[in-house]
């Protein structure tokens, strides 16, 4: 039986990754799946996390660029620690 992602990576450059999964809980050690070139490796996520929401794959300050697609989406407004959720309580992204 073939594991499923939980979470995306679209580029090696990003710091954040996307969820794919339902009821992601805090603890899950998550599959993430770079699409550039189907790479995987292994994440605990920290946080409950709803999916299409975002998780930091390191550690990232307050004032942080944050990188989703190899570009700049926006700027974190808070530390995130690895592993944790990221959405609008913590990062004002370029488009809103």
């Amino acid at each position: 039986m073939s594991e499923h992602p939980q979470l995306l990576v679209h580029d090696h450059k990003d710091n954040v990754g996307v969820v794919v999964v339902e009821n992601l809980s805090a603890g899950t050690e998550m599959l993430c799946v770079v699409t550039a070139d189907n790479s995987s490796f292994r994440l605990t996520c920290n946080d409950d996390v709803p999916i299409g929401h975002k998780v930091a794959l390191k550690d990232i300050a307050n004032g942080d660029v944050a990188v989703k697609y190899g570009e700049d989406i926006g700027r974190f407004k808070a530390d995130v620690k690895k592993g944790g959720h990221v959405h609008v309580h913590n990062l004002k992204t370029n488009r809103w």
